[in-house]
């Protein structure tokens, strides 16, 4: 049995996550900012499922709220960092404040995050860290300048903490979604969402499990030999 820490857990992406670990009988404490009925409903799902209220884009919050997690959970096997936003504007329309918020949401969180849980993977040598990026974060989305470039850093700095935590046995992966079924893809119209399966050689978009299994399989013993990757889950449309 497994303790894992997911960021970003109470819907969507983090919410499959967490019931993947659920499911297999691990530890999960998941922390989430506002959707407080779901996060009420995962652990009312799942005896071995805790949920900690935080704001993660305020590098404070993030740290202690990791902590607090670690303390449920009495140790830290496995870190997801899953929790981000997304924006669309033309770049001369995104503010500072835009920009900021985007950076500190979805870059620093996962820094501060994994600075907190670092000490107690070294005191065994082992552990896991697994970032979620986007494939904007490796080709770049117009009219998506500051979210592409968060997840692009979020990419970098995974590869940059797997070479230094790898002599430590830490492995640090990310991985990349591409058009998954989620709220924050809810604002396409049918238009617009099928252009976008006509150009997945997988002809569908992906569901919030197909993320899931790609971060339980990174997470264990199966992927021991993996870090510093990045694993693709978007159904072909970027090759």
């Amino acid at each position: 049995m497994k303790k894992i820490v997911v960021t970003g857990g109470s819907r969507g992406i983090g919410a499959a996550i967490v019931r993947r670990f659920a499911e297999n009988g691990d530890m999960v404490a998941f922390i989430y900012k506002n959707a407080v009925d779901m996060a009420k409903e995962l652990c009312c799902e799942y005896k071995n499922v805790y949920a900690v209220e935080a704001d993660v884009s305020t590098p404070g919050d993030a740290s202690a709220a990791a902590k607090k997690a670690v303390e449920i959970l009495g140790g830290c096997d496995v870190l997801v960092n899953n929790a981000g936003i997304a924006q669309s504007k033309l770049i001369v329309d995104i503010t500072d404040e835009d920009f900021k918020k985007m950076m500190d949401t979805n870059l620093t969180a996962a820094f501060c995050c994994s600075r907190e849980v670092i000490p107690e993977f070294l005191k065994t040598h082992s552990g896991v860290i697994i970032n979620i990026a986007s494939m904007w974060g490796e080709v770049g989305a117009s009219m998506e300048v500051h979210y592409s470039a968060s997840k692009a850093a979020l990419i970098g700095m995974t590869k940059a903490m797997a070479k230094e935590l790898g002599y430590s046995g830490i492995r640090v992966n990310c991985v990349s979604p591409g058009m998954i079924d989620t709220d924050m893809n809810s604002c396409y119209d049918e238009e617009i969402v099928k252009s976008i399966v006509d150009e997945i050689p997988l002809s569908r978009i992906g569901a919030p499990k197909d993320v899931a299994n790609a971060v339980f399989f990174l997470s264990s013993e199966d992927a021991s030999y993996i870090t510093g990757q990045v694993l693709s889950v978007n159904g072909g449309m970027v090759i």
